[in-house]
């Protein structure tokens, strides 16, 4: 396949690969071509992080570290960053306070937990870091053996070490050399390669591409295409890459919504939405692992409408629109307007997703979202619940209900919005609506819940949105585990 040449900065030093496969993982890349075998290969879906590496991008004029899942993370996507594997750690603090506490048995896991603490261990530049957010940066992390205590324990212990720090200014300085087009003789009339990885850096030239390339398959950071390279050993003739595109990588705040680009990584979009409505901060931290956070995209979570997507019934609840581009032009449209059936959407072929726009909070509103999954972090929901009530002098004025779990596409609860529209906001009222919710869907069984399961359950939820709203305290596992964490 004819792809540019790969080239990311590692140890200080530019490293340029030529001919790399366009469907190559970053983790194929590292322990088959580079022989970097430190990082290890499990699952091959982004679950149990023993593939975790770390990325360093150049952001508002700093360096920005995220620790990213290698094995789902296509190789072309790194070209311009600087890239950490745990071979290059050797005689760091977080290896050595790993030793210290005892935080490794078996140790294949431990390459992915070292990566994901140096991440965190650079984020904190020397602070104190506690319980709550070493549990946060490890949420991707899984142990079969040693138990996390002892490692949350090396977490909080390598600040205590004598500090061993990333030079920032240098990195930056090469990220910035590493940026410059390479010279090379070419013919001035040569016509440009007909490249099967596309990284546009514009979004003029992104919906050039689509236009030329309607057929070409469309990655925002590979959570979930990914999974089928890894799992389906699909394989792509031409890949385009939106997650280099400046304008889709902002987030612009207006008076009266937030608009994110489509490439906006989701631990930033959620960040957003957490800053505007704060009783978000749990359901964010819940939405899959840190990892996955950090690489994929708001934007290729809701263009991809799987049904048990977590961010689709939020955003629906909140009452959130899709800008959808071509080079014909732009069509905006609400959220549940954009599925037509499973992983199916109205977008035509020459489109792109570019833009979500967020309503902003307003003071009148109640807002809850719910998600109901076996693990408390890094787990696909069986139910997701989200409700935005606007409530005065004791009467529902607005009300918006989205749900995932429990159809072909994420959904909007219209028969139970209207049980609840106008009434007022009481036990006998939610009771009854609570019935209306139980019956607007027909779930599935699967591996996750059984169809009755997540009936019953949808109608809990609703029982335990009103509860909140009298001020009954909130005994939730979530509660639980936090509190649970900072103690």
């Amino acid at each position: 396949m004819n792809t540019k040449p790969l080239r990311f900065l590692r140890r200080g030093q530019i490293v340029t690969l030529d001919g790399v496969d366009a469907n190559r993982t970053l983790l194929d890349l590292l322990r088959e071509d580079l022989h970097c075998t430190g990082t290890k290969e499990g699952c091959g879906e982004g679950d149990c992080g023993a593939c975790t590496v770390v990325l360093g991008e150049e952001k508002s004029g700093k360096l920005e570290l995220r620790a990213i899942n290698s094995c789902i993370r296509l190789a072309h996507s790194i070209d311009g960053m600087a890239l950490w594997t745990v071979e290059d750690l050797k005689d760091h603090p977080v290896q050595e306070s790993m030793v210290a506490c005892h935080g490794s048995q078996c140790g294949f896991c431990t390459p992915g937990f070292v990566m994901s603490l140096f991440a965190l261990y650079e984020s904190r530049a020397g602070s104190p870091i506690s319980r709550t957010q070493a549990q946060g940066a490890l949420s991707g992390n899984l142990c079969r053996c040693t138990g996390y205590r002892p490692i949350l324990d090396a977490a909080q212990a390598m600040q205590n070490l004598p500090a061993v720090r990333v030079n920032e200014a240098a990195v930056l300085e090469n990220l910035r050399q590493l940026g410059k087009p390479e010279r090379k003789k070419t013919k001035p009339d040569a016509p440009a390669p007909d490249a099967s990885y596309l990284s546009p850096k514009t979004l003029k030239e992104l919906l050039a591409l689509r236009a030329q390339h309607p057929d070409a398959q469309l990655v925002a950071g590979c959570t979930d295409v990914g999974l089928w390279v890894t799992k389906m050993h699909m394989q792509f003739p031409r890949i385009l890459d939106v997650t280099k595109v400046k304008e889709l990588r902002r987030i612009e705040p207006y008076k009266n919504h937030i608009a994110i680009g489509a490439a906006v990584p989701l631990a930033d979009a959620f960040a957003t939405l957490v800053a505007d409505r704060p009783q978000l901060a749990s359901f964010a931290h819940r939405f899959a692992g840190l990892p996955v956070r950090n690489s994929g995209t708001l934007g290729g979570n809701v263009a991809n409408g799987s049904p048990i997507g977590d961010s689709m019934p939020l955003l629906i609840a909140l009452g959130a629109n899709v800008v959808l581009m071509s080079t014909r032009g732009s069509r905006e449209l609400r959220l549940e307007d954009l599925y037509t059936g499973y992983r199916k959407n109205v977008m035509a072929k020459d489109e792109v997703l570019a833009w979500i726009k967020v309503p902003k909070a307003v003071k009148a509103e109640f807002s809850r979202v719910y998600k109901i999954s076996k693990r408390f972090e890094d787990d696909i929901s069986a139910v997701c619940l989200a409700l935005n009530l606007h409530i005065a002098d004791g009467v529902v004025k607005h009300a918006s209900i989205g749900v995932g779990g429990v159809a072909a596409t994420p959904v909007r609860a219209r028969q139970t919005q209207a049980a609840l529209l106008g009434q007022p906001w009481n036990l006998a009222t939610v009771q009854a609506a609570m019935q209306v919710l139980r019956a607007e869907f027909t779930p599935i069984s699967d591996m996750r819940a059984s169809a009755a399961y997540r009936t019953e359950v949808l109608g809990n939820l609703l029982q335990r949105c009103w509860l909140e709203s009298q001020g009954k305290p909130d005994s939730s596992l979530e509660t639980l585990v936090l509190e649970g964490a900072a103690a």
